[in-house]
């Protein structure tokens, strides 16, 4: 990796200077954003970081005369050509030329692998990660509502893959409870077998909606639907076949949706696979003293001496939805032995995990402490041109059929293959990237217009600027390796500053693998792209004479490589003609 070679080689100077090991300095040296002025340094040393342990007392002029001496006491050398101050920092300027060539060749070395070679991962233990996301409801059509889980879970696996950990990908569908006895009593009385085969989720989310009108109407059906859920969970075959047959239509339709949205899952599991482990979990409660009783005979759980409580048993003793995640953790545990679990749910949720990871806790689980709830915010103003929107196919529909509209009109369309599967593409982008630019708690406000602009910071301007220089490359050829271009060619202001920022990727990467927080990547490739445009503009490769041209195309064509390996962490699969 370029930015290690650099970073290890301000470290091994520093390290004689500070007396401190140069493995201990490494992350205290950090790659400097660009500026819209462009930059003259290319790392930075923060002082402070590097001071004794009394540094908290220093005051600002003081840590600026600590730099000043630190900085007088450096000397220029191959590597590094010139050594400056500024606040609290001493600055560091790489040799031009050997930038240029490191990077680039290292980015064409490294491939799919630039960033993630870091010695800034190296350190980092592998671990076996399972990441529990997106989560419908069967016998539902897929809720746009599950939109955020389904492409923040998948981003948080990729992530954790790419930066070599194993990961598992589990699908805990809601696929228990009193809704299923209405909707098993529903379809009894207004079920079409015709219509469940030409439209399942269709068919069972107009027979829900008129199941639970008539129970409000109508105490028999009510009595109907309790009685088929008793049915249910005494395992009675008619019960168990019609139920498992909406499961089965469901993960059909969901597998459907999946493969539209580029995700795919290793395990689908779901609450009924804990129904029976659940109440060996109020056993071990109740074993352990930790299960109490109300005046209503609920039983609930003391998460502190405050009194604060939480319901794990019905009155009937049956299970409660807390219950059934309790047992689904020790059994994953189990199982699959994994170092952390991640669940990617809304932030209405947080108390509830707050919950299960308290009460597992008090049953003596010490991995408890292992387990992570990433809670995301709510998606506001989402609806088609006809209205409000309900289910995630009208959206994607919607985002497809605007995209090949904005094509129609546009004079650079060029002329594609499958242009339903490119504009599908696009439309899957725009969202990835307006739903990933802030920070991941967050509510935003949804936009159309705003989403499908081609020119801001979009989704759309990612994918054409991926297509954009992926045709530059069919048009002048594509380079085999960095190693000998001439890297005095790329000394124009605005190659240096796409060359600073490729040196940045992966203090990026490591960032976002660290909080989860995809933002991080989403404004790095944005830069990237603006910086792409300008330099496209400025530095042309058609005309130029060859050993400046080719020098040119394998910068573009690192770019490029960059642009589609970050796009693929977020979800997104790069297009390559729009």
């Amino acid at each position: 990796m370029a930015a290690c070679r650099f970073r290890r080689s301000i470290a091994a100077q520093l390290s004689h200077i500070l007396e401190t090991p140069p493995e201990n300095l490494i992350k205290s040296i950090y790659a400097v954003p660009v500026s819209r002025k462009g930059q003259a340094c290319d790392f930075k040393l923060s002082v402070s970081s590097v001071l004794d342990a009394s540094s908290s007392n220093y005051s600002k002029s003081d840590i600026q005369l600590e730099a000043q001496k630190l900085a007088k006491k450096l000397k220029c050398d191959p590597v590094v050509s010139e050594i400056s101050t500024d606040e609290g920092t001493v600055n560091f300027t790489i040799n031009r030329e050997l930038l240029a060539k490191a990077v680039l060749q290292q980015v064409f070395e490294d491939g799919s692998k630039y960033g993630i070679k870091s010695e800034l991962f190296s350190g980092l233990p592998r671990r076996k990660i399972l990441v529990e996301f997106s989560s419908p409801n069967i016998a539902k059509k897929f809720h746009v509502g599950h939109l955020r889980s389904t492409i923040i879970g998948n981003f948080i696996a990729n992530i954790k893959e790419a930066t070599g950990h194993h990961v598992t990908r589990v699908n805990y569908l809601g696929d228990w409870g009193m809704q299923f006895g209405l909707l098993g009593a529903g379809f009894q009385q207004f079920g079409s077998e015709e219509k469940l085969k030409s439209n399942p989720l269709q068919h069972l989310f107009e027979v829900y909606v008129q199941a639970n009108k008539a129970s409000e109407e109508e105490e028999n059906i009510k009595k109907l639907a309790q009685d088929f859920f008793r049915k249910l969970e005494a395992h009675e075959e008619q019960a168990v076949s019609l139920w498992q047959r909406f499961r089965d239509v469901s993960i059909d339709d969901y597998a459907r949706m999946y493969k539209r949205l580029g995700v795919c899952f290793d395990e689908y599991s779901g609450e009924s696979f804990y129904q029976e482990k659940s109440q060996e979990v109020l056993k071990m409660l109740d074993t352990k003293g930790l299960l109490k009783k109300t005046q209503e005979g609920t039983g609930v759980v003391y998460l502190s001496e405050k009194g604060d409580r939480s319901a794990v048993m019905r009155s009937d003793g049956t299970s409660l939805y807390l219950t059934r995640d309790l047992a689904a953790a020790i059994d994953r545990v189990e199982k699959r032995n994994p170092d952390t679990m991640i669940y990617v749910t809304d932030k209405s949720q947080i108390p509830h995990f707050q919950q299960v990871f308290q009460i597992l806790k008090l049953m003596g689980y010490q991995w408890a402490e292992r387990c992570q709830h990433v809670p995301f915010g709510r998606v506001q103003g989402m609806r088609t041109r006809k209205g409000e929107v309900v289910f995630l196919d009208d959206v994607l529909d919607e985002a497809r059929s605007m995209v090949i509209e904005q094509s129609a009109s546009a004079k650079t369309t060029k002329e594609l293959d499958n242009p339903l599967e490119t504009a599908e593409r696009i439309g899957l982008a725009a969202f990835i990237i307006q739903d990933f630019r802030g920070l991941l708690l967050s509510d935003y406000q949804f936009s159309w217009d705003r989403i499908l602009q081609s020119r801001g910071d979009t989704g759309v301007f990612l994918q054409y600027t991926h297509a954009r220089l992926h045709s530059l490359e069919e048009m002048c050829g594509a380079v085999s390796q960095a190693s000998h271009i001439n890297a005095a060619c790329l000394q124009d202001p605005q190659a240096i500053s796409l060359i600073q920022h490729l040196l940045r990727y992966d203090e990026i990467l490591y960032k976002s693998s660290q909080d989860l927080q995809p933002k991080h990547i989403v404004a790095y490739l944005l830069k990237l792209s603006h910086l792409a445009a300008v330099a496209h503009k400025m530095l042309p490769v058609k005309g130029s004479v060859p050993e400046l041209a080719e020098a040119r195309l394998c910068l573009f064509q690192a770019v490029r490589s960059v642009l589609a390996n970050g796009m693929k962490l977020l979800g997104i699969t790069p297009v390559n003609k729009m």
